[in-house]
């Protein structure tokens, strides 16, 4: 049996790769997206409203906003949703 040198070099350099690839397929760069800071307020509001108006859980608000913002975004990316112009 040969012995390809090279074959362990190649997989991990595929691997890496990989995430690349799809974006690419995508056209998008793998993170392109930052919520801005009205979006994030404006769902870290809702969140405050819908959680029963509770002072004092200003970073909690604001992180699960960026979380779920970052997340809708996701889900419009691999469903194809979001078109680039």
């Amino acid at each position: 049996m040969k012995h390809n040198r090279h074959s362990h070099v190649q997989s991990c350099k595929l691997e890496n790769e990989a995430p690349l690839a799809v974006a690419d397929a995508l056209n998008q760069t793998p993170i392109d997206f930052v919520p801005s800071p009205d979006e994030v307020a404006r769902r870290a509001y809702l969140n405050y409203v819908n959680q029963g108006a509770q002072p004092g859980h200003d970073v909690q608000h604001w992180l699960e906003a960026e979380k779920q913002l970052l997340a809708e975004r996701n889900l419009t990316r691999i469903h194809g949703g979001h078109n680039r112009t």
